[in-house]
């Protein structure tokens, strides 16, 4: 899989998930560190990547809508130290693992706050899946 890491994420997870046979350059390889999130966004869908990163702006479904863009993960920890950032996102990636990474925003229409839930996230060859509880 190809993918982009944002400049909130441990530079640490550009070689382990090399290590696991996925494509990846960093926000900060590319100079875009402290650009605008749209910048970074127009980067990683003109390169194909999918995007991982802490940044919120990105939780917008109806300005990312699923299927319009080559996908984004947003981790949300309770502790988001560099060992358990590092952690979720090397088990997330690492083959046949399905973990629970953070929560599943939904929106309604004309709704003023999502509706959340707990969610687990399984890779497979071509896509991260999301999977609700």
């Amino acid at each position: 899989m190809k993918i982009k890491l944002d400049e909130n994420l441990p530079i640490r997870l550009m070689s382990i998930l090399k290590s696991l046979g996925h494509g990846v350059r960093t926000v900060g390889e590319e100079d875009l560190t402290g650009r605008a999130d749209l910048e970074i966004w127009e980067a990683a869908q003109k390169e194909d990547r999918f995007l991982i990163t802490q940044d919120l702006d990105f939780s917008d479904v109806r300005r990312f809508a699923p299927g319009t863009h080559h996908g984004i993960l947003l981790v949300r920890l309770r502790s988001p130290n560099r060992r358990n950032l590092i952690e979720r996102v090397q088990e997330l990636f690492s083959e046949g693992k399905r973990q629970r990474v953070g929560w599943l925003f939904r929106y309604r229409h004309g709704a003023k706050s999502p509706s959340v839930k707990a969610a687990k996230i399984r890779k497979t060859p071509h896509s991260v899946r999301v999977v609700v509880d």
